[in-house]
């Protein structure tokens, strides 16, 4: 539909036409299942307005969609279709590592091939619309939406902001197979006090700036076709109803022209902020911020006519919101294919594909972090292997966002043993359920697993024993159960379970050879675990093919690559860490200042039990001094920056070099180190390779003191080495800088 015309259907709707495209529904309204009358009718929705609404959240199948679209269309005085919408988040059907394990990849263009073939699934099966990828900064492991983040560097979740966007849009929506993505949540919602999701974010706008939106801009660089608002506030004033950050910031800054969504009910939620008196004053707000679909609460459905009438909205800001749908419904080509890909045949093909599967047993093996190892893996070929813990006969390895995936399509580690030579000489005990009794999962009990007695407990717990003292070695699967991370899954405690720690200790005491493969949604304080154990190899919460791929590494088929895109912190007290903080004016230097006056704790180190960055392979590298080719440059010139990366192992593998910048005195106090380019090098037993790194003038630029992007004059130090730790360092000097434009 060319332009002229979608101004004419706007013209031709309307008042109620127009702001019911404003709204979202579930697709309970238009499957039966939900009616508007009683509480919904309450949340002011009317039949009139699921017979004329914009957009559908939450329903799925290419039978299904298609029969809810056509019964719409026939019905709907201008025939506009509805756009379905769904929380794909680490995969449909197929299910990928969680985001915060594909950030361990360090390798975005491997999330762009999985949002893709996400994107294939969601598409055959009627959707247009995920909400995903979230993009949010991540400092703090309490806070249990870490999970959907790509970690803590603002550099790092750019590049995946971007790939991601990329990978379920491609170049033109209307192509075979695309959806459209939505960047969330805008903006600053992965900094909650005290890591309690919901709760209140405080953050300078200079932080804000610098190192939460970087993420946001790169999602809409790359062409995100929405963005929806968080839940949070921003200097005080609730994202949903923040014309500053929405209009200012997030259309005028930062160029987006998409559609702007709210997230579950956060118009509403202004009120119970104490920003708005009631339902009508929350209608102007938003709308006054300019969000345009409203999702489950009906308060523009009920409202947004009426003010427009009295003349507290203009029409004006009605018309804009609902041109911005109308465009993306035919930007996805919805006007003349208002099915699109929904195909029930296809799904059957394309959905937990051969080939789908295979990327996610790649990808998922690519996120493994090796913390620790002394020598006990990969495992000894003909050695007796007991695999004990309660991952071992396992299949919740999805995560919990994955609401579509099913545990059924999940092989289990001890199935992914069987399968191969291995299975020969395996021992199997599952040793305690994954939660004590100690533990309740509010909200979710009704997918918990099945609850043991004491005595149950205590059996289980002497047959593993029992089976790690028989064997030669021993594989311990602990972790969080999956639906200890995700939304409303704040934790002050950042432990795996009690009862797991319990087998730790008595599998410890009887076999010295163990290996603890660890699934979680955050990093954990895994002290004990490190201390007891012999190799630790985070997995996170893998997916579908998980269990193949940890047994990929475990052989010893592939060596582990993956680096923390999360510091993992020595203690919670410690939280929220990473390693890119500002610096100080009394820093301390560890095991060099004796000095009382400094930024230090008195009882644990300030570093990390593991840094950003940090990961083990099966073999070990050697990084020379790094050196430079000149000592200074100016704006329309770069330098670079190289060091010898050499295997010094005896097997393949893989080490991400990594590049940090400092800069040691401008207008605004820098942090210790940034994240500015990485490179993955696989490299033969013995064989060497040259990594460069350029460094242009527009990588030395921050937000100064003028509210600028630009770069200062002056010296900085270049870092290279394996995690954001190294002390592997050259200076070299700015002369000429440049302005990036205002902040």
């Amino acid at each position: 539909m060319t332009e002229q015309k979608l101004q004419q259907l706007l013209q031709d709707m309307t008042l109620e036409e127009k702001v019911n495209q404003m709204l979202q529904l579930a697709g309970g309204f238009f499957t039966g299942d939900m009616m508007a009358m009683g509480p919904m009718a309450e949340k002011g929705f009317t039949q009139e307005n699921v017979a004329q609404a914009g957009s559908v959240l939450g329903a799925l199948g290419a039978e299904k969609l298609k029969k809810i679209q056509q019964d719409f269309m026939e019905k709907h005085p201008h025939k506009i279709p509805l756009l379905f919408m769904l929380d794909v988040i680490n995969g449909l059907k197929t299910i990928y590592p969680i985001p915060l394990g594909q950030g361990a990849t360090f390798e975005p263009e491997l999330s762009e091939r999985c949002a893709r073939m996400a994107a294939k699934e969601s598409a055959v099966s009627g959707l247009h619309v995920t909400f995903s990828p979230m993009v949010d900064l991540v400092r703090d492991a309490r806070w249990g939406r870490v999970m959907e983040s790509t970690g803590e560097d603002p550099y790092l979740n750019s590049l995946f902001a971007g790939a991601m966007v990329k990978g379920y849009q491609g170049e033109d929506l209307q192509e075979p197979y695309r959806i459209a993505a939505c960047v969330k949540h805008f903006a600053g919602y992965g900094a909650p006090t005290a890591g309690r999701d919901y709760n209140t974010v405080e953050l300078s706008r200079h932080t804000l700036k610098e190192f939460y939106l970087p993420a946001y801009k790169a999602g809409i660089d790359a062409g995100a076709a929405l963005v929806m608002t968080s839940f949070n506030t921003i200097d005080g004033v609730p994202a949903t109803g923040n014309k500053w950050l929405m209009r200012k910031v997030l259309r005028e800054e930062m160029g987006f022209d998409g559609v702007l969504i709210s997230d579950w009910a956060a118009i509403e939620e202004i009120i119970y902020h104490g920003y708005c008196a009631d339902r009508k004053e929350a209608a102007v707000r938003a709308a006054q911020a300019g969000v345009d679909i409203d999702m489950m609460t009906g308060i523009y459905s009920e409202h947004l006519c009426n003010l427009v009438r009295e003349g507290e909205v203009p029409e004006a800001l009605v018309d804009e919101a609902v041109y911005r749908i109308l465009e993306l419904k035919n930007r996805l080509g919805l006007f003349e294919n208002p099915c699109k890909d929904a195909d029930e045949e296809k799904e059957k093909t394309v959905i937990l594909c051969k080939e789908h599967r295979a990327l996610a047993r790649e990808a998922a093996r690519k996120s493994f972090v090796l913390l620790k190892n002394e020598e006990v893996l990969p495992l000894q070929k003909g050695r007796k292997t007991a695999f004990i813990g309660p991952y071992v006969d396992n299949r919740n390895m999805i995560g919990s966002w994955s609401i579509v995936g099913e545990t059924k399509d999940v092989t289990t580690l001890k199935e992914a043993v069987l399968e191969r030579p291995e299975g020969e000489y395996a021992l199997f005990a599952s040793g305690c359920p994954v939660l004590g009794g100690d533990l309740k999962l509010e909200g979710f009990s009704e997918s918990m697993e099945e609850q043991y007695s004491d005595e149950e407990c205590a059996a289980m717990l002497e047959e593993a024993v029992k089976k790690a003292a028989e064997a030669d070695m021993v594989v311990l699967a602990l972790g969080e159960h999956r639906l200890q991370s995700g939304e409303a899954t704040s934790n002050a405690n950042i432990q795996i379970p009690s009862v797991q720690m319990e087998l730790l200790e008595r599998v410890c005491a009887v076999n010295d050879r163990v290996a603890v493969v660890l699934f979680s949604g955050r990093p954990l304080d895994i002290r004990a675990i490190s201390a007891k154990a012999q190799a630790v190899l985070q997995v996170w919460l893998p997916g579908t093919e998980g269990a193949r791929a940890i047994m990929d590494v475990l052989s010893g088929d592939y060596a582990p690559s993956g680096k923390l895109p999360m510091s993992f912190p020595y203690c919670v007290g410690q939280v929220p860490v990473h390693y890119n903080e500002y610096s100080t004016g009394r820093p301390h230097v560890e095991g060099k200042d004796k000095d009382r006056f400094r930024s230090k704790y008195l009882d644990i180190p300030n570093e990390p039990l593991y840094p950003f960055g940090y990961g083990l392979s099966y073999t070990r590298f050697a990084i020379s001094p790094a050196e430079i080719d000149k000592e200074t440059m100016t704006g329309a010139e770069s330098l670079h920056v190289s060091v010898k990366v050499k295997n010094v192992g005896d097997v393949a593998g893989t080490e991400t070099v990594q590049l940090y910048l400092h800069d040691i005195a401008a207008s605004v106090v820098r942090p210790v180190k940034e994240l500015k380019g990485f490179r993955k090098v696989t490299l033969a037993p013995g064989e060497e390779e040259t990594v460069t790194f350029e460094i242009r003038e527009e990588m030395l630029r921050f937000l100064t003191e003028n509210d600028r992007w630009e770069s200062e004059a002056g010296e900085f130090e270049a870092f290279v080495g394996a995690d954001s730790s190294t002390v592997n360092c050259v200076k070299f000097r700015l002369d000429a800088p440049k302005s990036g434009g205002l902040g």
